[in-house]
């Protein structure tokens, strides 16, 4: 007997470096029994050292993801494509291959200028941020808030 085929649900982000990559991150721990996660950018450019090591200090392994361009993943069909950041919401107003989208801004902690404890201060509120984000999503409704 084969199992149930998961929704799937499509983080995006400019850079696919770091906010797309921990929500796909949480989503593989948190909700691996309801979605099924992936994550792109529209410039990508490699996942972020500061986002692996910020989520193994939540215990989430994300190292082994990798950034991607949404144009990869055309192939795909999504139930749900959240973008989290206006840019990526202005260059991908609607996913072709996405039913619903949705949009929720999460702050880049990847320019915040200051010292390494301001900077990975910034990167732990971001990570817990977009865990809030995921455990919070409703694929059927669309919704992301």
């Amino acid at each position: 007997m084969q199992g149930k085929k998961l929704p799937r649900v499509l983080f995006i982000c400019t850079a696919n470096a770091c906010r797309s990559q921990m929500a796909e991150g949480w989503a593989r721990q948190l909700r691996r029994d309801d979605f099924e996660p992936y994550s792109a950018g529209i410039m990508p450019v490699g996942v972020s050292r500061r986002a692996i090591d910020t989520m193994a200090r939540a215990g989430v392994d994300i190292s082994q993801q990798r950034s991607k361009h949404v144009a990869e993943l055309a192939g795909i069909d999504f139930d749900l494509a959240v973008t989290l950041c206006d840019n990526a919401r202005r260059q991908c107003p609607a996913v072709p291959n996405a039913r619903r989208m949705a949009h929720h801004p999460v702050y880049d902690p990847t320019f915040d200028p200051g010292s390494e404890q301001v900077l990975a201060d910034a990167f732990d509120r971001t990570r817990d941020e977009i865990r809030r984000l995921v455990e919070q999503i409703k694929v059927d409704s669309g919704e992301a808030s």
